[in-house]
């Protein structure tokens, strides 16, 4: 096993991966990363299963140290993360070297960041997932966040190869911004809402209170209207479902939700628009759109296409490779920066 050093742990570094699927009827929430999207391009720049376990990093980066040559990728939110003070590329392969430090700088845009290694990260899996499970004390490091002076294992023997340098094509790379609209599925509790009240929900524009988090997001705004009151018979909450409890404003339940709840949902957020609610913060603003459960799928399987598409072309240039050492420059060429890996084999 190789080691990772923490040296700084930023605010809320965790790791995360998949989620936890098959527990919810014992309370157990699915969990895993909150940008799903980035957690598979983090992977598949690496060469792991798309849903390997990665670093979910919040708002700032952590300081970390490499014992070992390895492979990393860095996706999502942008905090310009560099090694060794030179800023480095995101959305590609890296090539690190024993000794060097990652870190990163302020926030560009976005608010969680994932960092893939190749080989993954030897931490135990329990009830089939890496992911850390906070409120509960399961899954990653010790069930928690990472702390200073932390080891993170590393299973070295799949990650010391060469794999050639990727990148995920740019028109695929998702733009984070400080609004965005959700495309959502009406109901399944619509008829407990007033038809102004949908259309409240539907025209107006709410604001991510300071009460969000990997759980959930409370939105501020408009008041929603109820025929007659929030309470219903508890039911199973999904990633995405949008309750209204009775003050009446959105509460979007997110990667660790509960796994069923009282309060009337009006809505679900698709599936692919949910990495980029993700990637939102407090003061940032959310509108919603409606669209039927036809186009929702036929979105999920283009982006899927997608995903395969750039998994089968960068396995067919797996060279597979020993390496022995390896070192990153960042040149400046027209006002553009580009990162560059010079890799000696063994």
């Amino acid at each position: 096993m190789c080691i990772l050093k923490v040296h700084k742990p930023g605010p809320l570094t965790t790791i995360q991966d998949g989620g936890r699927i098959g527990y919810g009827q014992y309370g157990i929430p699915a969990g895993g990363a909150m940008d799903i999207l980035s957690l598979q391009f983090a992977n598949v720049l690496v060469g792991n299963d798309r849903y390997e376990a990665a670093l979910e990093i919040t708002f700032m980066g952590p300081t970390i140290e490499f014992e070992s040559n390895l492979i990393i990728a860095i996706t999502g939110g942008d905090i310009f993360p560099s090694i060794n003070n030179k800023e480095i590329e995101m959305y590609t392969t890296i090539y690190v070297n024993k000794g060097d430090i990652l870190s990163f700088g302020h926030l560009r845009n976005g608010c969680r960041t994932y960092m893939a290694v190749s080989g993954g990260f030897g931490v135990e899996s329990p009830m089939g997932s890496k992911s850390t499970y906070l409120r509960g004390k399961i899954g990653g490091y010790k069930g928690r966040k990472l702390n200073m002076g932390d080891s993170i294992p590393v299973d070295i023997d799949k990650s010391q190869r060469y794999i050639g340098i990727r990148k995920i094509p740019e028109e695929l790379i998702p733009v984070f911004n400080n609004q965005y609209t959700a495309r959502v599925i009406i109901g399944p509790e619509d008829e407990r809402f007033t038809t102004d009240g949908i259309d409240t929900f539907l025209n107006s524009e709410y604001v991510l209170t300071n009460q969000c988090d990997r759980m959930g997001y409370r939105l501020g705004g408009p008041k929603i209207e109820h025929k007659d009151g929030a309470d219903i018979i508890s039911g199973g909450i999904t990633f995405g479902a949008i309750q209204i409890p009775g003050h009446g404003e959105p509460i979007i339940m997110m990667a660790d939700r509960q796994t069923t709840g009282g309060y009337t949902k009006i809505a679900n957020v698709v599936s692919v628009d949910l990495p980029y609610l993700a990637q939102l913060k407090t003061g940032d603003k959310v509108r919603f759109e409606k669209i039927d459960i036809a186009d929702a799928q036929k979105l999920l399987k283009e982006r899927e296409m997608d995903l395969t598409k750039i998994s089968k072309k960068f396995e067919n240039k797996n060279l597979e490779k020993p390496i022995k050492s390896t070192r990153n420059f960042c040149i400046r060429i027209n006002g553009k920066n580009f990162s560059v890996g010079v890799q000696e084999f063994e």
